[in-house]
Order: structure tokens, then sequence, then C-alpha cells
């Protein structure tokens, strides 16, 4: 693989347009090998011949020999300098070589280079500061939870009160001797992109004991251990005050500065905020309370060090990059510049600082220290967790359940074809019974089938679908899993239709009738058990995902709204249908319908009402989640698309009124209305908002300034599909009748339709939240701490 590809494949996909440009410099590069090649073949052809004999008739200088080199300054082509301005440096470099012919190209080469130099030093310098500040808000966090640690396994209030556990003791002392082994704030020597502040941990000795001396628990008592400890205490502040560092407070004294946080939001606590109710920030000394403290912070320290990884990637990298495009460049153009230049890049605060490296280190001693025992392989199995591997018995089963699918799916063709069971007796029975049964395992397949394949899109397109959606690193369902959950439900659904036709088309097992109509029922039973099953099979982890989300959406708006909230509640809105066809398990199953093969739902009133219900249960969700980011955010524009759902909502009921009773002209007049002004306002809030698009002043006229697709004319494709699906479900009230299609079979189609285009809406959306994620240079979500100081809150 070529450096420029595997220099693009390694980048941090939301810091991309902070590297180096690799690729546009080696274009200029083309221009100057282009120039000097045309005026090469202008040469006359001696010339050249000429130089290549004489090379064969110069003296043997031998090989030990090393003669004497010209002047450094005549030889050398480039001179680099550095200035200061507003607290930041900057490189220029100047090009001794402006008499040779084509100088002009290795300006301007030159000068695209100083400033993408200019501009890697500039962001790595911020994020350092970025991760040095953090890394002083983990240090009190640590202060926090030692001290907290203490007092919970010693309720009593003293490290020293266990007299009759003596190994107990040894090992509080050794906690609070490690208590200094947390992020503490330093002065460096002066770093060279200039002023800065240098945070790091204080390294961390495995013995945490090490820094008292050894301590002999069957010869010495406590007093003496307590005294060893205080005046060990006392010498450390008196060094600390001559150095003039201020003296941290004993660690038992923090807890005295501290609250909790409580960042699991609950129903309850959500309607508490909203009454204004005093919280209890009180610190609550148990040991759940440590465990979800240890929790938090380890789920911190293990982003923080995944931030600290990507800038050390970053600064090697980009170090990398530099080194390669000015070998190019010497080779191109025969100077001897890349020594000149790479000398001032290794120099740079990017290429010689060693704050991350460092910080890295002590990040590690104090995990392991702290959360993992002193194992150091668990813990660095925790910071540095694997790649996930493909496995190739995922794509075996994915292939084979496929090939199951398209079987299954031909030989239902077969049957119905060979029979004639379309214009049998029954048919119209079987369709207004149990094609509404089946066709839920036909959408929600489709469904996964879509988003299937925007996971492939997104990966090609190098879209960080799951640091947006907030997936556990190594646990995200690729495109394969996806596809397996997906054919395997097909070959359950396509099974079962095959099993209930074939038991029915036999005369010698009518007695059998009402178990062949329980077969969909023990279908879904099954995807059922297996969604909500506590084991660590097919997938739990992702399952548990979606069920949270599931109920955060019903419960709507006592949650904080997050991306997979409001994301999951559009997927539902398109998937009414299915949503209907569970009520109508509800009502077919529930009232012994399936006895006599016959349907009385929609004539109950019951079920009408619920039919109102179920379908506005996902709009509705969606306006409680604008409602609540209204409340949250401030933002005027959640309003606006609470509105458009109000407007959905609307339309829904009164397509489902004049379904109803279609003899009511009312209905379909307010239905033909809310329901032009839902695709409208819809369409228009899709397209602008979120996709981003038809903006007339974009360089890419009427998209957006920045596009994953290289091909325009995919969007404006896109943003036409959407345009024309979004009319489909106006069959509902314009009525289209086909003889050859039962109306099962259209609301089916529309149906799939709607999940269509969501799935294109769905590729469209996530693009546009991770560019706005690029534009922000945003690669990591903050993580909620367990203690708030003080001083933290005075400085809000």
């Amino acid at each position: 693989m070529k450096f420029g590809k595997e220099f693009r494949a390694q980048m941090v996909p939301e810091w991309q347009a902070a590297y180096m440009d690799y690729n546009f410099l080696k274009t200029l590069l083309k221009e100057i090998q282009r120039f000097k090649l045309t005026n090469d073949l202008n040469l006359p052809p001696q010339s050249s011949a000429l130089k290549r004999k004489l090379t064969l008739y110069r003296a043997f200088s031998g090989l030990t020999h090393s003669s004497t080199p010209t002047s450094d300054i005549e030889r050398q082509s480039i001179l680099v300098t550095s200035k200061h301005e507003n607290d930041s440096k900057s490189y220029k470099t100047t090009f001794l070589m402006t008499a040779d012919q084509g100088s002009e190209y290795e300006l301007v080469y030159f000068r695209r280079l100083d400033d993408e130099f200019n501009k890697v030093e500039k962001f790595y310098s911020s994020k350092v500061e970025e991760v040095l500040k953090e890394a002083e808000m983990l240090g009190k966090q640590m202060d926090a939870l030692i001290a907290f640690r203490v007092r919970v396994e010693n309720p009593k209030g003293s490290v020293f009160d266990m007299r009759e556990k003596t190994v107990e003791i040894t090992r509080l002392a050794s906690g609070i001797a490690a208590s200094s082994a947390v992020l503490s704030a330093s002065t460096p020597k002066g770093a060279k992109s200039g002023k800065r502040h240098h945070v790091g941990m204080e390294i961390i000795e495995e013995d945490g004991a090490a820094k008292l001396g050894k301590i002999d628990e069957s010869n010495e008592c406590v007093d003496d251990i307590e005294t060893k400890l205080v005046d060990k205490k006392d010498e450390e502040d008196k060094s600390s005050r001559r150095k003039g560092v201020g003296v941290r407070p004993p660690p038992l004294e923090v807890l005295d500065l501290v609250k909790i946080n409580n960042p699991i939001e609950t129903p309850r606590s959500t309607i508490k905020g909203f009454l204004k109710f005093p919280q209890n920030s009180e610190l609550q000394f148990s040991r759940d309370n440590l465990k979800k403290v240890e929790e938090q912070l380890k789920q911190a320290f293990s982003v923080f060090y995944q931030k600290l990884r990507l800038l050390k990637s970053f600064s090697f990298l980009n170090t990398l990059a530099f080194s390669k495009i000015m070998k190019k460049y010497d080779k191109i153009t025969a100077r001897d510049a890349s020594k000149t230049y790479m000398e001032v890049v290794d120099s740079s605060y990017f290429g010689s600082s060693d704050d991350v490296s460092k910080l890295m280190e002590r990040v590690e001693n104090t995990f392991i220290k702290h959360f993992c025992n002193a194992n150091r392989s668990q813990g660095m199995n925790i910071l540095r967790p694997k790649a996930k591997r493909e496995r190739h018995r995922t794509t075996f089963s994915m292939g084979f359940l496929a090939g199951c699918s398209t079987a299954l799916v031909l030989a239902l063709i077969l049957i119905v074809h060979a029979r004639h069971l379309v214009n049998s007796d029954g048919s119209k029975e079987y369709m207004e019974t149990m094609f509404p049964l089946y066709s839920l395992f036909g959408l929600v397949f489709l469904h996964l089938i879509m988003y299937a394949a925007n996971i492939y899109f997104w990966r090609r397109y190098r879209v960080n679908y799951s640091f947006i959606f907030g997936f556990k690193e190594g646990n995200e369902l690729g495109y394969r899993q996806v596809l397996l959950i997906g054919f395997g439900l097909a070959v359950l659904g396509l099974g079962s239709v095959l099993s209930n036709l074939d038991m029915q088309m036999d005369e010698r097992t009518k007695d059998f009738k009402a178990f062949t109509e329980l077969l969909p029922l023990f279908a879904v039973i099954l995807v059922t058990a297996i969604l909500i099953c506590p084991l660590n099979i097919i997938y739990r982890s992702s399952r548990f995902f979606l069920l949270t989300c599931l109920f955060h959406c019903i419960c709507a708006p006592l949650y904080k709204v997050v991306l997979p909230d409001f994301f999951l509640a559009d997927q539902l809105t398109s998937q009414v249908e299915a949503l209907r066809s569970l009520e109508f398990y509800i009502c077919y199953y529930g009232w012994g319908d399936y006895r006599m093969r016959k349907t009385t739902c929609k004539a109950n009133t019951v079920f009408q009402t619920f039919s109102f219900i179920v379908a506005v249960i996902p709009y509705w969700a969606r306006l409680q989640q604008c409602l609540r980011r209204l409340y949250d955010e401030k933002d005027k524009m959640q309003a606006l698309n609470g509105l458009k759902y109000s407007f959905a909502i609307a339309a829904v009921c009164f397509r489902t009124a004049y379904s109803l009773n279609e003899r009511m002209y009312v209905w379909r007049i307010l239905s033909w209305v809310f329901s032009v002004i839902a695709a409208v306002s819809g369409t228009y809030w899709d397209l602008v908002y979120d996709w981003g698009l038809l903006q007339r002043h974009s360089r890419n006229r009427w998209l957006r300034d920045k596009l994953l697709i290289p091909q325009k004319s995919v969007y404006f494709v896109a943003m036409a599909l959407n345009v024309v699906l979004r009319l489909a479900w106006m069959q509902t009230v314009l009525r289209f009748n086909f003889s050859f299609l039962h109306k099962q079979g259209m609301i089916a189609i529309v149906a799939s339709l709607e999940i269509i285009r969501r799935g294109i809406w769905n590729f469209f959306r996530i693009e546009n939240e991770h560019l706005n994620n690029v534009g922000k240079y945003r690669a990591f979500k903050s993580v909620p701490l367990p203690f708030n100081y003080d001083e933290d809150d005075k400085d809000d």
C-alpha cells in the first residue's frame, strides 16, 4: 500500500483537516517534476551522454577515504526560521535557490509546506493543552476516590482504628501512599512552542508502601505505624513548602470539599429537577456508591487514554508524512533539503515533546494500580482493547442463511403458482388474517437490510458511526452481523409461511388447523425471547443498547435526549405498519379469532381506537423529545421540529379515520390538507437540516461545502427519491386499486417504500452529523465524572 493511502487510512476521521495535506503537496511536487522533465527534453542530446561518459574517468577515491565537503552554507538550499506570535510558534522557510530555473514552483511548494507545518503544530499544541487540563481534573477526582475508598472500607473514619487486623491496616496505608500517584499540576521546563503548563502523573510504585518504608506487621504496633505515616506526611508538606508548591489537603479532608454527581438520569430525578426539588448531593459512604464511582472513573480514564493514544499517533504520522514528502522533493529536485527541514520538524513541539508519552505511562500506572489490583495485563487489555476481527464463521453463516432465504422464497413462489393459491377460495381470507401477521417479519427484515447497507457505506466513506451512536468500542455490529440477523429472521418467517401452507394442503391435517395458525405467534415469541434474553448470546450488548434506547423513547421526555434515542424514534415512525401488525397479533390471538380463521378486529371499537394510538406513538415520542431538547438546549429550532411532528400526528390520525370510515368525506379533505403540510415540512427539514443540503452559497451548488461522496449526482438523486417516496403514502388517501393486488399487499408495498426512504435518510443524516463533528474536531464524547468540587461550582 502506498504511503498516501496508508496515511489516510490511519487518520482520526474527526481530525482529518488538521493532518498534513499529503496529497496536495504531492501534486505540487508533480508540477515541479513535470517542469523539470519538460526542460530536460529541450537539452541537446549529446550533453547528457557526455555527462554519463565523463563519470567513468573520475579518480577512484577509495572505500574509506572521506572527501572534504563544501561549505554547508554553499550547499544549503533552504533556511527555516521561527518566530513567536501570540504565545505560539510559527515557522517560515526561505528558498535560497531562487535564481534557478523553475524556482517559482519550489517557492509555492515551500510556502504551502510551511502552512501545513504550522497547522499541525498549532493543532497539536492546543490538543495537548486540553489533555493537560483534563489530567489535572482527573487528579482531583483520584484524590476524592482514594479518600472515599478509605472511608468506605473503614466506616469509623480513621485509618488506624482497625487494630484487630494489621494486614488490613497495611493495605489501607498503601492506598493512602498511592494517593500521591494522581494527576498533579507542575510547571515544566519551557516548552518550545511558548508558555505551556504541564500536568502529569507522579510515577506509581507497585508497592504502595514503598514510600513509607517496609512495615513489619508482627513487630511494630499500630501507633508506630501511625507515627511513621504522620512524620512522612509532614516531611512531604515541608519539602513542598520549600519548593513553593501548594500543599494538598490530607486525603480524608478532600471529602469535605466535594459533592457527588449522579449522572444516571431516571424519570424520578427528571421530575424532581423540573419541580426544583432539592437534590441530595451528600456523600453516602456505601460499597454500592464506591463501585459506581470506580466504574465512572474507570470509563473516564479509558477515554482519556484513548485521547492520548490518538495524539501520539497524530504526532508520529505527521512527522513521518513530512519526512516522506521531503524525500520525494529531494528525489525530484536533486537537492539535499530534507535533512535541514526535518531537523526543524524534529525539534518542533509535536516532533520533540514527550508530554503525551509520559502522561500515557502515568495513566497506565494509575489505572493498573487503582482499578486492576496491579494486574498489568488486565489493565492494558482495558486501556488498549484489541481490534475486532472479522470471523469467517460469521460470513459463512450469513451466506448460508442468505441461500436458505433465497431457496425458501423460490419454493414459496413455486407452491403458490403450482397450486393456484392466488385464485383459490381461501386466498382473500388468508390475506386478511395471515398476511398482516407474516408481513411483520418482512418489514423488519427490510429495515435490517437497509441498516446493513448504511453500515457498509458508512465504513466505505469513513463515517465514524460507532462514535456518533455511542457504541462500546469493539462491540458495534458490522454489516455482516446485521445481515446475519436479518437473514436469520427471514428464514424463520419464510419457514413459518411454508409450514402453514403445507400443513393446510393435506386434508388429513384439518384437525391441526388451530395449531397452524399459531406458527407466526410462536415465531414472534421466539424473537422476543432472544431480544430480552439476559444470557451472553447473539450480541447481548447490542440488544441491551437497543432496549435501553427503546425504553428512553417510550418514556420521553423524562430522559435527556441523545442521538441514538431520537434516531431510533425516527426509525419507528417508518414502521407504523409493523406496529399495527403487533396490535393485530394481540387482537387476533387474544380474542381467539385464530380458531375460526376470521378476524372481527376491524369492526371492534377498542381495536379502532388503538389503531390511532399505535400509529401516533412514534410521532408522539419524537414530539416529546423535541420539547425536552427545547427545554434543555433552549434551541428554537426544536420548537419548529416539534411543530413538524405535530402536523404528522394530525395527518396520521385523519388518514386512519378516513381508512376506517371512507364515507366521511370530511376525513378525506382533512387528511389531504394535513398530509400535504406534513409532507412539505418533512421533506424540507430532511433536505435542509438533517442532510445539510440545499445551500445556495455553498462551494457545491445546492449541496454542502463538504461532501463525502465524490459523485455529486448521488445527492441530487437522493433528494429526488426522498420527495417521491414521501408521496408513496398518498395511496392511503387516493385509494388506487389494482385488480391483481390485494389491499393488504398494497399496504405492505407502501410501508416497504417508506422503509427504503428511511434507509436512504439514515446514511445522509449520519454523514451530516459526522461532518459537523469533523468541523469541530470532536472525536470523543464527554464522560461524566463522579465528584464535583466546591470551586467548580463557584467557577460555573
